[in-house]
């Protein structure tokens, strides 16, 4: 049997073989609110510029947005940590299906969380992720694309349940987590395109980041 190929195929895959109700509920729940609610106001659209920003590598060293994208066309990727099961599949997924392509291409992959250096590195070592990923103490470029959020009170009790504690796994401290977003930005550090998902089970395609490479003629 092929393994499937697309981020929908295999979050619905996962769901499936998750037994109903119990610790799975909560966050259910949540992903059904969030989808309802849509995209909240101020969220950063094609045209913003994105200012430089000191991030950290999987090992700590201080580095910034800028030099990460080396001034060129980048695919940049918001996901909340190695502890979301969406997100490890979502970067699988990138690294299978989206690396050689954006590498044919010359453009740059960068995935980004708020989570600390440990946390980047356990997603690279995990997933054997070709691409670069990096630690925004603060969340302080999600911020200004205007994709913060926070789970909901039952979703975050049932975090705590399951051992998970943002504010001991994000840099800052705090539980704020960016929604998982995509965008392209180009070396002049302008977003030419932006995809961002509320609800946190739904993610960007790989043919949709490259379709709108194309439309983008980049």
């Amino acid at each position: 049997m092929t393994s499937p190929s697309t981020i929908a195929d295999r979050v619905a895959e996962m769901h499936a073989a998750a037994p109903s109700g119990g610790e799975t509920t909560p966050f259910r729940r949540e992903q059904a609110m969030l989808a309802a609610s849509g995209l909240p106001p101020g969220v950063a659209a094609a045209g913003t510029i994105v200012p430089d920003a000191a991030l950290l590598d999987p090992y700590g060293a201080a580095t910034t947005l800028h030099t990460a994208t080396g001034n060129r066309t980048a695919v940049v990727v918001f996901y909340r940590g190695a502890w979301c099961p969406y997100c490890n599949i979502t970067l699988a997924t990138y690294q299978a299906h989206l690396l050689p392509e954006l590498a044919e291409r010359g453009v740059q992959l960068i995935a980004i969380s708020p989570q600390k250096p440990d946390g980047s590195l356990t997603m690279q070592q995990k997933h054997d992720l070709a691409f670069t990923v990096l630690s925004d103490p603060g969340n302080v470029v999600a911020r200004h694309l205007g994709i913060l959020t926070q789970p909901s009170d039952e979703a975050r009790a049932a975090q705590l349940q399951l051992g998970l504690d943002l504010t001991t796994v994000n840099a800052d401290g705090t539980a704020t987590l960016p929604m998982p977003a995509t965008i392209i930005i180009t070396g002049d550090h302008v977003v030419r395109w932006i995809d961002v998902h509320p609800d946190y089970s739904s993610r960007t395609e790989p043919w949709q980041i490259l379709q709108s490479l194309d439309q983008a003629g980049l």
